[in-house]
């Protein structure tokens, strides 16, 4: 054991309070193992009671982004592309379906998760009971008010403004059984090479159909001429008519002029009575 000397350059009293740290720090139990290291990961859900062999069976809930596994007799959800299982009052999270499980804080749980009716809890605690099955847990009241002031409004939310719901990692049926990755290391290597291997959706070809494709277009009227060429027509039209009117006017002068020019003489109309 290494013991702290004084030295006569910093003083005695000084001295002697070092040399009584050193004692303290060296004369202090040594704590076991389990109480030295924290472990955040349970292998294959061991130490939560989840031994799932297959890829569960995940159904919607409804007006939630969030899934249940109906079939399951756990507490088991999947939200925002995780794994979740309520069990012995703690939330436990993964990012496949059999774990390993990570624990996660009660103020880091998302809300929405929180939010998941009572009914969708296959295997809910005794306290779940006097709850209303329509309506999310009482997380205010069972948790106390330091974590309702810590999550304020978490049970109130715009019902009509429900985020989508995150896609199933179902590429994760391929691994069940004995090819279930175990080793998280391994887990994040097939994730990012179905990643990779993931078509990218294409855009919409944007090109204009066929004519003979359109049927609606085909009955809408033309468009309208602009206001410069609607007056220009009306004027034209106008003078048309002007014109015609003038032209009609003249005919018929001439015509009753030449009649009247052409008439017997008055002498002529004298001789020719008896």
């Amino acid at each position: 054991m290494n013991v702290i000397t004084a030295s006569t350059s910093i003083g005695p009293f000084k001295a002697l309070r070092q040399l009584g740290c050193a004692l303290c720090i060296a004369l202090l139990p040594a704590l076991p193992a389990q109480a030295q290291v924290s472990v955040d990961f349970n292998i294959q859900g061991a130490g939560i009671g989840i031994h799932l062999s297959n890829y569960p069976s995940l159904v919607r809930v409804p007006g939630y982004p969030v899934y249940y596994a109906p079939q399951e007799r756990a507490n088991y959800f999947f939200y925002e592309g995780l794994y979740w299982v309520y069990t012995d009052d703690v939330w436990y999270e993964s990012r496949w379906y059999n774990g390993p499980w990570g624990r996660v804080a009660r103020d880091e749980v998302p809300l929405y998760l929180l939010r998941v009716p009572v009914r969708y809890y296959r295997q809910p605690p005794t306290y779940f009971r006097p709850w209303r099955a329509d309506a999310p847990p009482r997380w205010g009241e069972h948790w106390g008010p330091s974590w309702a002031q810590s999550r304020p409004g978490w049970d109130q939310w715009n019902r009509r403004d429900v985020p989508r719901a995150a896609p199933l990692p179902t590429y994760q049926r391929a691994y069940n059984g004995s090819r279930y990755p175990d080793q998280p290391q391994r887990q994040e290597a097939i994730r990012a090479e179905h990643e990779r291997a993931r078509p990218v959706p294409r855009p919409e070809a944007t090109r204009p159909l066929p004519q003979a494709t359109r049927p609606a277009e085909a009955a809408r009227p033309p468009p309208a001429p602009p206001r410069q060429e609607q007056d220009r027509r009306g004027n034209d039209r106008g003078n048309q008519g002007s014109e015609r009117g003038s032209n009609r006017g003249h005919d018929t002068g001439n015509d009753k002029g030449g009649e009247r020019g052409n008439g017997p003489k008055s002498g002529e109309r004298n001789r020719d009575r008896p």
